[in-house]
Parts: structure tokens; C-alpha cells; sequence
């Protein structure tokens, strides 16, 4: 349908060597947000800059019509960057999770649709979130008027990078989540410090600690079904300063995931129990503290809307690079701009459609084998070129099926 032109493929394809050289941390995306919002702004869109932190919400108004919103996300992760890339970042944070793919396939399919207003009517609105890898970017900017400012959405869409091939799509089915729920904790385990030459006058928090690590395994091996598809991560473990010295704290960060919102719950509470007990095993002076950062539900996709996409992905790439995608043990927040989150903005849910886009140029699938890097590896290395085009493209024929025809279109 749309190979993008060469106008259109250069301005994306440099955003995204730009955004990958200098990626920002969630909530400080500050220089990301605001080429983003320039871009935008170039396309003739009416730009609104620190929504919920520095999200950025662009609006398109082309008629009466569907309200089509294309979202992708501004953060990159704390990981330094193995690829060897001549663009590789050097600061410290890497796009390991392809935002940098999804910005830049955003403002492609931008540029498409402006050009093709004649074939549609409706609003188009195209979002930068922050946060989403903390899980607190969607909520804040919907806690900050975002459907209230910018209109309910008739339909909410967004796309993800994959180690599938480059031209590839892949969509979830109505039979279970996409992502899965997934729930961040901060713990503090509080000892009593001394010499480690005298440990029978401490309350070690570090062996505390690694006795909190251990039991939690027992979460996912004894206390959940394997249906529930439940994950438990100790994913970072920070405790004292010198060898001869133990420390009066330790702290954890754990990550929980789970296909349903009911096994979530259930997984927290026996993670929090456990902490609890294994403090009061102890004797840990104080209770510890356990503090839920963030939370994000299953996602699910409409199911009527995602057929319809699907259609559209098969009709522009042929069936044999349009796949199903199994239900996913990775967590998103954008959930919450649809049936999960409506109480955040006091309407019945919008329809979500979600889908993975592959990344491997032709050779690098072959020689991989079909085992590339994944994603939050350090060495997540997508095939710009090879992926950006059919990105934009897949995106931009989604929108277009959900905005209206012309009148006698």
C-alpha cells in the first residue's frame, strides 16, 4: 500500500539515531519529549508539551469522525549499551525496549496521514509517554486531565518491538492478556549494625535479606498455579558499605507478574507475607517496610477492533508475516487508557489494539538462528532500517481503519 517515501522515511529514520545516541531516563525525557513534540509540530499538529510529567500529546483535527490515538513511549532504560552500534548510546541508559523504534514509526505514520488526509475524516491524536518503563506514565498523564483536555479516544493504538523478523506483525488473540499484570515493591529489611567481628551483637539484614530472596521462590513453585503464569523477580539487592561492617539495612526490589489481576493480588500478598515473616524470624528490630511503587493490569486488546487491524496488517503484508502472538509474561501500562483505567477518567473503557513488530534485518535472523537478544538486553540491537518502514507503515494502515472514510469514500 504505502511504501513511505524517502521524505518521509528520512526525518523518522533520524529522530531515531538521535533518540537512540541520547536516551533519558523515565521522568527526566526531557530533550526526547521536546523532538518529539518538534516533529509534530513541523507536521502541522497542534502540540501539547508536560502532560503528566513530559508526556507530549499532538493533535491532528481532519473532520467529523473517529478520535484515533497512536501512542509510543519517550523512556529508555538504566543499562549500559553492548551493541557495538556506531549510534550506540554512552550515558549510561540504552533504548533496549525498541521506544526509540516506536517514536519514530509514530511520526512516520504522522507524516502518512497527513499527506493522505483525503482518505480519512475523524481526529488523530499521537501521544509521548513518559514512564512507561516505571509503569507510572499512562496514570499520571490520565490523572492529569488527559481525556478531558484531548477527548475520549474511539480507540487507542500502539505497537511494540519484538525479535521477529523485520516486516513482520504479530497480534494477541480474545482468549487471554497480551502482557501481563505486574506490580513493583521497594522493601527495606532493618537490622541492627555492628562489627562483623561480633556478629551475635547484630541483627544481620543481609542474611535477612537473602533468606527473603530464597523463600519468595516458593511464590511461583508452591503457591500458584501454573496457569497463573506468575514471575518473581528480586531484580535489584542494595546492603552495606564494607566488609567488616554489618549494615543496619538491606533493600530489595522485586517484581511481580501474573497473567490475571486476581493472581497478581495473590502472588503480592504471599511476597509481602513472606518478607514479614522472615523479619520476624529474625527479630529484626523494626517491621520492615513494603511499599507498592507501581502497578500495571493484563492487557488485553478489543477484540472486534483487533480483528479489524488484523485484516488490515494481512491485506498489507500477506498472511504468512502476520502471526499470533503468545500470552506474554512482559508487563506495559497501556492498559490503563482503556477498560483497566476507566475509573481514572470516568468513562466506560476505549478499545486498545496492540501488536508486536519484528525488528531482525534478513541477515541478522539468519545468522542468529531465530535467538536474537531480547528486549531489556544490553545487546537489543533492532535493524533500523530493515524495521522502521513496515512500523510506520502497519501503524499507519491501523489508523486509517479505525478513522472514517471520506464523505463517498
Amino acid at each position: 500500500m504505502l511504501a513511505p517515501a524517502r521524505e518521509v522515511l528520512r526525518p523518522a529514520l533520524l529522530l531515531c539515531l538521535d533518540v537512540h545516541r541520547t536516551p533519558e531516563l523515565s521522568g527526566e525525557e526531557t530533550r526526547t519529549a521536546g523532538l518529539f513534540a518538534d516533529r509534530l509540530t513541523a507536521l502541522g499538529f497542534d502540540v501539547t508539551r508536560g502532560v503528566g510529567g513530559h508526556g507530549v500529546v499532538g493533535v491532528l483535527r481532519n473532520g467529523a469522525g473517529p478520535h484515533v490515538w497512536l501512542r509510543a513511549e519517550l523512556d529508555a532504560l538504566p543499562l549500559t549499551e553492548l551493541t557495538g552500534l556506531p549510534y550506540a548510546s554512552g550515558n549510561g541508559a540504552m533504548h533496549a525496549c525498541g521506544h526509540d523504534l516506536h517514536l519514530a514509526a509514530a511520526t512516520g505514520a504522522a507524516d502518512l496521514l497527513v499527506r493522505a488526509a483525503g482518505r480519512w475524516r475523524g481526529t488523530l491524536v499521537v501521544l509521548g509517554q513518559p514512564a512507561e518503563e516505571t509503569l507510572t506514565g499512562a496514570r499520571a498523564m490520565l490523572a492529569d486531565g488527559l481525556y478531558e483536555r484531548f477527548g475520549r479516544p474511539d480507540a487507542v493504538l500502539a505497537q511494540h518491538a519484538a525479535p521477529l523478523p523485520a516486516g513482520t506483525v504479530a497480534h494477541g488473540t480474545p482468549y487471554a492478556p497480551v502482557t501481563s499484570a505486574c506490580a513493583a515493591l521497594q522493601v527495606v529489611v532493618h537490622g541492627r549494625g555492628g562489627h562483623a567481628g561480633t556478629p551475635h551483637l547484630t541483627v544481620d539484614p543481609v542474611v535477612t535479606a537473602a533468606a527473603v530472596i530464597t523463600r519468595l521462590q516458593t511464590v511461583v513453585s508452591r503457591e500458584s498455579a501454573p496457569d497463573d503464569r506468575v514471575v518473581v523477580t528480586v531484580g535489584t539487592v542494595r546492603a552495606g558499605t564494607a566488609v567488616n561492617v554489618v549494615p543496619d539495612t538491606a533493600e530489595l526490589g522485586i517484581g511481580v507478574r501474573a497473567a490475571t489481576d486476581g493472581a497478581l493480588d495473590r502472588a503480592v500478598l504471599a511476597v509481602e507475607r513472606i518478607v514479614r515473616a522472615e523479619c520476624a524470624a529474625s527479630a529484626c528490630p523494626r517491621e520492615p517496610e513494603v511499599r507498592q511503587v507501581s502497578r500495571a493490569p493484563a492487557l488485553w486488546g478489543d477484540p472486534a477492533a483487533t480483528a479489524a487491524v488484523r485484516a488490515a496488517h494481512t491485506a498489507l503484508f500477506g498472511a504468512a508475516r502476520v502471526g499470533v502472538w503468545p500470552p506474554s509474561p512482559a508487563s506495559e501500562d497501556f492498559p490503563l487508557y482503556g477498560d483497566a483505567g476507566a475509573a481514572l477518567h470516568g468513562e466506560e473503557g476505549v478499545p486498545l489494539v496492540y501488536w508486536m513488530t519484528g525488528t531482525a534485518g534478513a541477515g541478522q535472523w539468519a545468522a542468529a538462528g531465530g535467538r536474537l537478544p531480547p528486549n531489556h538486553s544490553p545487546r537489543f540491537a533492532p535493524d533500523v532500517r530493515a524495521a522502521l518502514p513496515p512500523a510506520i507503515d502497519a501503524l499507519t494502515v491501523a489508523a486509517l481503519d479505525r478513522l472514517a472514510p471520506p464523505p463517498g469514500g
